[in-house]
């Protein structure tokens, strides 16, 4: 993928011709035939992050995962063969949810040597074969290893789980992540293994919510407290992003900063110079050596990567160290769950800790500022009180960008008539 210097008197649009300038409708935030739409479209075709590699890290180790878009439950578990698999999380005897605990709308984990239905006690191997039936000799026609759990493509791209949900994917998954995602690989995500989990359900589309990481227009009214009175003038006045690059249906955006120990005296938060971390992560940065796939535009004083993974992923690698994972898991055309963890390198004193607990508070706390309008932009939208076609300007690319790609996907599906 070309790499585009931003011209003095361009634009980051008009390097991308094929995404246009023109309106954009949000038809696909408020509407449930959409929504309908949406679920086989994007969310059965394309490739879907669930975990990572850590998340499995032995034998029998195994996670459930709910994609209520997609009507479906997957178990993902690494098997005997150290190999990670993933199957639809049913029971092949009557169709019973087979791993759960107390709640079966709940994701469990834990460790198995095999997986037992709670319901007629059927058994799987960590392979999915079919090894125990309860009074086999007393069905009729019977070959258990014809009922095996039914599996789900799975594939590890730099120690990241995907699943696709198709009875075929359409491409690799390499293939998928395509050439501006996959240089990644040469970052440490597996040296970041300190984390931190929060999930919310927001009563907003969850197009709405990523948008709202797409772009950074909204920093300077949005985050305005982010710095002191005396800071603002020089961080957040006019705030643009450096850097954006599309490829295939996947987008990214970097920015820059003056690292903040370099100025402290402008620091809002006095808890900030008592643990030397904030929002942009702990001030000492661990030691990673190079690593790669980062800063693809070059950056002087580079911040932050956003790496933007169709549909419903974000990998945010920030220039001090550490990484923030988001997913918004569509619940309904007005309702999502959002996910976020937070990655360090495993802390070596008592000081490296509280300083990512800080930067952990720091996150939660501008997150929710994030949040916190969305509900509003979706009754907004919803009311339809204002035409169903919106301004989008040069620093919304990214946005103008995801909602083409889920209008074609969607679009495209129908003429294929699937």
């Amino acid at each position: 993928m070309a790499m585009y210097p931003k011209p003095a008197e361009g634009s980051w649009t008009e390097h991308y011709p094929e995404v246009g300038t023109g309106l954009v409708s949000y038809e696909d935030c408020i509407s449930p035939d959409f929504y309908e739409a949406e679920r086989e479209a994007v969310f059965k075709r394309a490739w879907l992050n669930v975990g990572r590699v850590e998340d499995v890290p032995r034998t029998g180790s195994y996670f459930t995962k709910e994609i209520a878009v997609a009507k479906t439950s997957v178990i993902i578990v690494r098997d005997k063969g150290d190999k990670i698999r993933a199957f639809h999380n049913v029971c092949r005897h009557r169709g019973n949810k087979l791993v759960w605990q107390d709640y079966p709308g709940e994701e469990v984990s834990g460790n198995a040597r095999q997986l037992t239905c709670k319901y007629h006690g059927w058994r799987y191997g960590l392979d999915g074969a079919c090894t125990f039936v309860q009074q086999e000799s007393e069905f009729f026609d019977f070959d258990k290893s014809r009922y095996g759990l039914v599996p789900v493509h799975c594939e590890v791209w730099a120690g990241f789980i995907f699943i696709n949900l198709a009875k075929e994917p359409e491409q690799p998954l390499r293939d998928y992540l395509g050439g501006m995602i996959t240089p990644l690989e040469a970052y440490p995500f597996e040296r970041l293994t300190s984390r931190y989990d929060f999930s919310a359900e927001v009563d907003c589309n969850w197009k709405i919510f990523l948008d709202a990481f797409q772009e950074y227009y909204h920093v300077p009214v949005l985050h305005s407290q982010e710095a002191t009175p005396a800071a603002r003038p020089k961080t957040m006045t006019g705030f643009e992003a450096p850097h954006y690059q599309l490829d295939g249906p996947h987008r990214m955006v970097s920015t820059s900063s003056i690292p903040r120990r370099l100025w402290p005296e402008d620091y809002q938060y006095p808890i900030e110079m008592a643990t030397r971390s904030g929002l942009f992560g702990p001030w000492n940065e661990p030691d990673l050596g190079e690593p790669g796939g980062v800063n693809p535009g070059g950056i002087k004083d580079w911040a932050m990567d956003n790496f933007q993974i169709f549909p419903n992923m974000e990998i945010l690698i920030w220039s001090n160290g550490w990484y923030l994972v988001y997913r918004y898991w569509p619940l309904s055309h007005s309702k999502h769950r959002f996910e976020g963890t937070l990655f360090f390198p495993p802390a070596q004193t008592v000081s490296d800790r509280v300083a990512q607990e800080c930067a952990v508070v720091m996150f939660k706390e501008f997150a929710l500022q994030d949040a916190g309008t969305l509900t509003g932009t979706q009754t907004g939208l919803a009311s339809r009180a204002a035409r169903d076609d919106f301004h989008l300007n040069d620093q919304e690319l990214l946005v103008r960008h995801f909602h083409k790609h889920i209008y074609e996907w969607v679009g495209n599906h129908k003429t294929a008539g699937v």
